[in-house]
């Protein structure tokens, strides 16, 4: 009995990736509903057919874009995780790390944020929901940690604190575009001024009294020391 072939162990290596950065293109642009192989055959400059040696549905070729993109997520996330910096560093690190991963798959960015609820029911997307569970946990753990440690302010509503910088990172895919004006490095030191101003330890007020007070003592040996030298030059 002949064996069926299995076009994904033949494809070129190279080929492959082009058409799957042409289908996340689709699939970000169009929905994943919306999107047809013949949509992205069209796209690609070929038939419809001929899509199908490399790639067996539409439903495969979205698992492997999501997966390329976390798996290469999480080795920078894990990196960071184990370096064992402080809760300031690590978030910085992991928003960092956040933007490049932008940069790199800002196409898979846009296909999770709109379509990984509905594609969690399904099993074969099953990893989303892992996903999202370690995603969490690492950025609340590094948040927390920081109240713990006194570097974030003991106020800080560490949950809500989380959604607001998860949502204000991961939508940059709407807008950014790689090669652009500005790199992913420096997008993420100009958010991180933004966010770390508002949820770092502020100083005391007693600080800001007796950092008075030390200014107006100076000022006062200050005015002292001018006398002294008014009245010698007499």
């Amino acid at each position: 009995m002949p064996t069926k072939k299995k076009p994904q162990v033949t494809a070129a290596p190279a080929r492959r990736g082009e058409l799957l950065n042409t289908a996340a293109e689709v699939f970000a642009e169009q929905g994943y509903n919306a999107t047809t192989v013949r949509k992205i055959a069209d796209h690609a400059g070929m038939l419809a057919g001929s899509l199908y040696y490399h790639f067996d549905s539409k439903e495969s070729m979205l698992e492997e874009i999501l997966r390329t993109f976390l798996d290469e997520l999480w080795d920078g996330y894990d990196t960071v995780l184990a370096a064992g910096t402080g809760p300031r560093e690590t978030l910085e690190a992991l928003v960092t790390e956040s933007f490049r991963e932008i940069d790199r798959h800002r196409a898979a960015v846009a296909i999770y944020q709109k379509e990984s609820r509905q594609l969690v029911a399904q099993e074969r997307f099953a990893f989303l929901a892992e996903s999202q569970r370690r995603f969490e946990k690492a950025w609340l753990s590094t948040l927390e940690r920081g109240v713990a440690e006194r570097v974030f302010r003991a106020d800080l509503d560490v949950r809500l604190t989380y959604r607001f910088v998860r949502d204000t990172v991961w939508v940059a895919a709407s807008w950014y575009r790689p090669g652009g004006q500005h790199s992913p490095e420096e997008i993420a030191r100009q958010y991180l001024s933004m966010v770390l101003d508002g949820i770092a330890v502020r100083e005391q007020p007693g600080d800001q009294r007796h950092l008075s007070s030390d200014i107006r003592a100076a000022t006062s040996d200050q005015r002292d020391l001018t006398q002294r030298h008014r009245s010698s030059d007499i």
